[in-house]
């Protein structure tokens, strides 16, 4: 640093680290802090972690406590200390342990009056420096520190001296957390700490106790108690302390600190070992129901919220040693009761209350640990804990409830959100639990409280109360098989019977008959009961995503049984498809409902509806095509298109599953089919001149593109077989298009096309023209320059691959460049997107595994496998990122199982060269990867560990703490 004259404070770059000295120091900070130029901060910054580090801090950073200074200087010398202390410890000689310990110690004295960050720092620096030196160069390190702090001297005030003592105890446990001690010591020196407990233990007792303590002594104390405790000291040790804590629970100022000592305590997981100690603590919880009511009477929060975390803490955490105490079962039942008061806390969640929330994950962990009893105990527990479970529903149901719609009114977007979105949620979700332990006797009371609340004409029921127990039904059917339940065909009688006046209540309505879709089509007698209500909601835009969904979940459940029903279902959603009612995401999910309800007519119907459903949108798709590209009509023509392929992905007449176009396994041809083509290709046939018009308008546009290949794409996996009439002007089209402007979902549907049809010999013809064509247009964008498209070399790697695993025959032929694929492969290998490189790993896996079949293949891999090793190592060596080893792993396996003598020439010749694959490996260790690689042609895992291996000694990580993550 060279202290400008001119302009103090200013800083440069350092030319040696001789000039780490005070004054420039302080010249750097003072531009850290004051210095308007982010730059000149920056390089401040960065000078100062240097000094921090340098020999040079030991002498400065004392020199920076000095008292004079401003605590800014302060806090960056006592911070230095810390850092060398912590992080260069093996660079202190143990002959200086004493005189920094006795520094130390006496800076501590100096600041307990002054700036309490630097205070910290220091504390936190002696912590660090106990933590190296215990137990053996220091041992009863915290005995003497109660001992120093104690023991009158240097003018300090009792009450600091005390303040500060009760820091050092709090950070020294937190930095053993974060302290980078070796594993080994890290567990001598927690056992150190935890006799030392035995010295902390009866000071903090004794500041607790003592009348005269001041708040904040208090409060250093019960911070320093949470600060311990995670160190897992037996609760037993602490027992008398916490008893204390709990007497502190009446002090508005202590309750927060009190508070989270007590959960910090009852938290630990060694807790359960000190049975005697947590059967003397359920009555201290007890003891605060009187505080807990008289918080909910004067509507403080923060007190409900306290105290239930308390509760919880000691009956989730210790649920099963609890449960286990059989002579105590009524103190745990008097605790389980606290819990449900807690639950059912009056006020609605997140607005006048955020407690309820807190005790949910406790109804799961008693349930758990009572169906793990054995069936004896189990049969005990359930006698005992059933009542309560079903009194839970209720409070569930209760708290479930929305507020009177003034009020809700009143609510925020987010508390509506909070209550809705999430609180609900968790609420259904815990209903879910609790009908695993109550079964159909849970369904029968939910039934028979719905009954009672329609049937009573004396006192009318509130829409919030029936719409919480039709919510109660939906949690529970819409997750488990309800359908040996006796109640559903009255529950379906009694929702008719609603009166639904509240967009609330019609969505549950909706989502119940959705969750019981499963039922109804076992039962299809009940469908003309339901779908009247489904049809009358889906023309109302409040309800838009309920009676979708819930259509979608009728017509794919019940479609055998749908054909009576078909004409009304289909021109209700016609008419709000025309009417445009619902948003784009539901008009899709609408087309996959008449998609699967389509599926079960005859043909004849199929295409009279097809023809009355998609005529309106095909002429307003014919009208947009004539019109001029504009961002307006573009989103119009995407949202029909988008109609036509939901449609296609669901109308299936074929009965056969869904094909997933992974290449994992070929499509069966269906045995039986109606006669004549199938009603989706009549409609593709009949729309594809129109859609070539479209495209010849909108081919630049990669969105339109997308959208018109989906269509196909749906249904050729929709239908796969069915979808031959069209495969020789598909295949024409796509290759027009993609030679004209190359995009990723030309050649995605490409791969579809050929994994179905490329083995059969009738389409072997169009399917080949077009696999050359796309290949060959792909080979000129790698001339050209393919880094500017990572998702087309991505694409293309797949359909090479698809290409090898399904039909090898498709590389004999003299217009595929073979030698031009594998080079770009190669050259794909290098990529630094992640996925281009897995695709690329894959084909050349497959391409390995063919070329002792496929002759032009053998001859590239003879010619230029030595290029793809070399590619290989270079991406082991460094070149590309851990994640992917396994990847090349795979590749180098490939070789090695099918061109062994060739793998072993060219990894001897591809390591020969110094500094490859890294600089960081010696001759020795590429011998010893190349030895290891070529005895394993078997053992797939051993090659992929050896990779990983030689691939931290590329990058100078073994045996490094990543090694271990890795």
């Amino acid at each position: 640093v060279s202290g400008d004259m001119e302009t103090p404070g200013r800083i440069v770059v350092p030319p040696h680290a001789l000039d780490f000295t005070v004054e420039n120091v302080e010249k750097a900070l003072h531009q850290l802090y004051y210095d308007p130029d982010i730059e000149n901060k920056n390089l401040a910054q960065k000078w100062l972690m240097q000094a921090q580090v340098s020999p040079q801090a030991w002498q400065f950073c004392w020199a920076l406590l000095s008292p004079e200074k401003v605590p800014e200087i302060q806090y960056f010398g006592a911070n230095a200390l810390h850092t060398k202390i912590s992080r260069y410890w093996s660079d202190i000689p143990s002959d200086q342990y004493e005189s920094l310990k006795t520094q130390l110690f006496s800076q501590i004295a100096c600041f307990s009056s002054g700036s309490k960050m630097v205070l910290t720092r220091l504390c936190v620096a002696l912590a660090s420096l106990a933590l190296n030196t215990m137990p053996e160069a220091w041992p009863g390190a915290v005995a003497e520190m109660v001992r120093v702090f104690q023991e009158e001297g240097g003018g300090v005030d009792g009450r600091a001296r005390c303040l500060a003592l009760l820091e050092l105890l709090t950070v020294l446990p937190e930095e053993f957390q974060t302290c980078r001690l070796p594993q080994y010591r890290k567990g001598q020196v927690r056992g150190a700490l935890g006799r030392e407990w035995g010295s902390v233990c009866p000071l903090l007792q004794q500041l607790l106790q003592r009348t005269d303590s001041p708040g904040a002594v208090k409060a250093r104390v019960l911070r320093c108690l949470s600060s311990w405790v995670l160190l897992d000291v037996p609760l037993s040790e602490s027992e008398s302390l916490l008893h204390d804590c709990f007497g502190v629970l009446r002090d508005p100022e202590l309750f927060d600190t009190a508070m989270e000592a007590i959960v910090n305590a009852l938290s630990q997981p060694d807790s359960q070992r000190s049975v005697n100690t947590l059967l003397k603590l359920v009555p201290q919880v007890l003891s605060l129901q009187d505080q807990l009511r008289e918080a909910v009477q004067n509507g403080d929060m923060e007190t409900c919220h306290g105290i239930c975390r308390i509760t919880v803490a000691l009956g989730e955490n210790q649920t099963r040693t609890l449960l286990e105490q059989v002579d105590h079962w009524q103190s745990f039942l008097a605790l389980v009761n606290m819990i449900m008061f807690c639950t059912g806390i009056p006020g609605h969640y997140p607005v006048n209350e955020t407690t309820s929330s807190l005790t949910l994950t406790f109804w799961y962990t008693l349930k758990d640990e009572i169906m793990s009893f054995e069936m004896e105990k189990r049969t005990l527990y359930l006698q005992v804990y059933r009542p309560m479970y079903f009194q839970l529903v209720d409070v569930l149901l209760h708290k479930a409830q929305f507020p009177a719609d003034q009020e809700y009114a009143s609510w925020s977007l987010d508390e509506k959100e909070q209550f809705r979105i999430y609180f609900r949620v968790d609420i259904s979700d815990t209903l879910m639990y609790v009908y695993e332990m109550l079964g159909a006797e849970l369904l029968s009371n939910l039934y028979d409280k719905l009954g009672r609340l329609l049937t009573n004409v004396e006192q009318p029921a509130s829409w919030q109360h029936t719409e919480a127990l039709l919510y109660g039904f939906q949690s529970i059917a819409e997750t488990l098989d309800v359908n040996y339940s006796d109640v559903i065909p009255g529950l379906i009688g009694l929702i008719s019977r609603i009166s639904v006046n509240n967009v609330h209540l019609a969505d549950t309505v909706m989502f119940t008959i959705g969750a019981l879709a499963e039922w109804l089509a076992d039962h299809p007698v009940m469908l003309g009961n339901v779908l009247p209500l489904v049809l009358h909601a889906l023309g109302n835009p409040d309800l838009s995503i309920s009676s979708v969904s819930t259509l979608k979940k009728i017509c794919r459940e019940c479609k055998a049984d749908l054909p009576p029903y078909a004409n009304n279902i289909v021109a209700v959603s016609q008419e709000v498809l025309i009417k445009q009612i619902h948003k784009t995401s539901q008009c899709m999910w609408l087309m996959q409902a008449l998609g699967f309800l389509l599926s079960a007519l005859p043909v004849e119907d199929i295409l009279r509806n097809l023809h009355s459903l998609i005529t309106p949108h095909i002429q307003q798709l014919e009208k947009l095509t004539n019109e001029t590209p504009n961002p307006s009509n573009k989103l119009a023509i995407i949202h029909i298109l988008g109609l036509l392929s939901n449609l296609f992905t669901t109308l299936d007449i074929s009965k056969q599953d869904e094909e997933s176009g992974d290449g994992s396994a070929p499509p069966v041809k269906p045995t039986s089919l109606p006669s004549g083509p199938n009603p989706v290709v009549v409609v593709l046939q009949q729309v594809f001149a129109l859609i070539q018009n479209l495209l010849s308008k909108w081919l630049n546009d990669s969105q339109v593109v997308e959208a018109v290949c989906a269509i196909f794409e749906k249904s050729v996996k929709t239908l796969t077989h069915d979808f031959a009439p069209m495969v020789s002007q598909l295949s024409e089209m796509l290759g027009q298009m993609y030679s004209t402007i190359p995009q990723v979902s030309a050649l995605d549907l490409t791969r579809q096309m050929l994994h179905i049809f490329s083995i059969e010999t009738e389409h072997f013809s169009p399917i080949k023209a077009l696999f050359e064509l796309v290949t060959s247009v792909t080979l000129s964008i790698f001339q050209q320059g393919p880094r500017d498209h990572p998702d087309i070399v991505d694409s293309f790697m797949q359909l090479q691959a698809q290409a090898l695993k399904r039909k090898p025959d498709l590389f004999l032929s003299d217009s595929l460049d073979v030698k031009a694929v594998f080079h770009c492969g190669v050259l794909s290998l290098k990529f630094p997107e992640a996925p281009t490189v897995k695709s690329t790993c894959f084909f050349f896996t497959e391409l390995l595994a063919r070329c002792s079949d496929v002759p032009p293949l053998a001859r590239v891999v003879q010619e230029d496998g030595k290029l793809l090793i070399q590619a290989v190592l270079e991406a082991i060596g460094g070149g590309a990122p851990r994640s992917l080893m396994d990847q090349f792993a795979e590749v180098l396996f490939s070789l090695n199982k099918h061109c062994f003598s060739l793998l072993s020439v060219w990894l001897k010749e591809a390591l020969q060269p110094p500094g490859f694959p890294s600089l960081r490996v010696t001759t020795e260790q590429k011998h010893n990867f190349s030895q290891q690689m070529l005895r394993e042609r078997v053992n797939k895992r051993r090659v992929k560990e050896i990779v990983k291996e030689f691939t931290l000694l590329c990058r100078g990580l073994h045996g490094t703490e990543y090694t271990a993550e890795y």
